[in-house]
């Protein structure tokens, strides 16, 4: 399996502070069957600013004691991105990382409480550029809670969207776990990602994520998830559902 969205790179963000920490998280991912996994630290966020440069650098560190443990993991270079309108500017200005490096997909992160009104505009521009915008757990946005044709509307004009694994499975709740899974139905969410941050409270729970949408979709939307994590990072296309708009009585069901 591959994770593609993480914070196990130690002391950059709000994931682990110590080297011990960050090798424990390791640990428990492989115990778990993942092979690969993206770090995403945050960046151009309002707590944290964690440059191009700098999480190469912490990627390269973090492999090197990973060889040491001889374990057969690897970690791969990426950010959570906080959307700004500099944003192709700074990927230009090489500040800002794509999945891996590989000049394809850009995980973008909204404030919490709302999406920007000029994301249509900038995802648009950053199409043009050649990037595709990816907008990271968009099932803990509450104006896309309350009104899911922003998301639907994105998605249509060409972004993509990761949904939390510890969301599919209800660790953020019933009603958020309800509507992850209107997300994947809809065709309004294309890879999972863990979003892990420890071992505790933010864990690892791909495996479990998969199975769960296994046990509600099938197993070829399941086979489908888990190939778009190694087509991401590879840069290739994705396999993606036509989006549907989230029906307003399904909706108000959530609640």
């Amino acid at each position: 399996m591959i994770d593609i969205h993480n914070h196990i790179l130690p002391n950059l963000d709000d994931g682990p502070q110590a080297v011990e920490d960050a090798l424990e998280m390791a640990r428990s991912a492989f115990s778990q069957g993942i092979t690969q996994i993206v770090a995403t630290p945050h960046h151009n966020h309002p707590m944290f600013n964690n440059p191009r440069s700098k999480v190469l650098e912490a990627v390269d560190f973090l492999n090197d004691q990973l060889k040491r443990e001889a374990m057969d993991l690897s970690i791969l270079p990426g950010q959570e991105c906080r959307i700004s309108g500099e944003i192709i500017e700074d990927y230009q200005n090489a500040e800002i990382l794509s999945v891996n490096e590989n000049g394809k997909y850009l995980l973008i992160e909204f404030p919490s409480n709302h999406v920007p009104r000029y994301t249509e505009r900038l995802f648009y521009d950053i199409q043009v550029s050649g990037l595709i915008p990816v907008i990271v757990h968009p099932e803990r946005n509450s104006e896309i809670i309350q009104n899911p044709d922003r998301l639907y509307e994105l998605v249509k004009g060409g972004a993509l969207s990761q949904v939390t694994a510890g969301s599919l499975i209800g660790n953020f709740g019933k009603k958020i776990g309800r509507f992850s899974l209107q997300l994947v139905e809809s065709g309004l969410s294309h890879i999972v990602g863990s979003d892990a941050h420890n071992v505790t409270t933010r864990g690892f729970c791909l495996r479990e994520a998969y199975e769960t949408i296994e046990d509600q979709f099938g197993i070829g939307l399941r086979m489908e998830f888990e190939e778009n994590a190694n087509l991401m990072v590879q840069g290739e296309a994705l396999y993606l559902q036509p989006p549907t708009p989230i029906r307003q009585k399904r909706f108000l069901g959530l609640f």
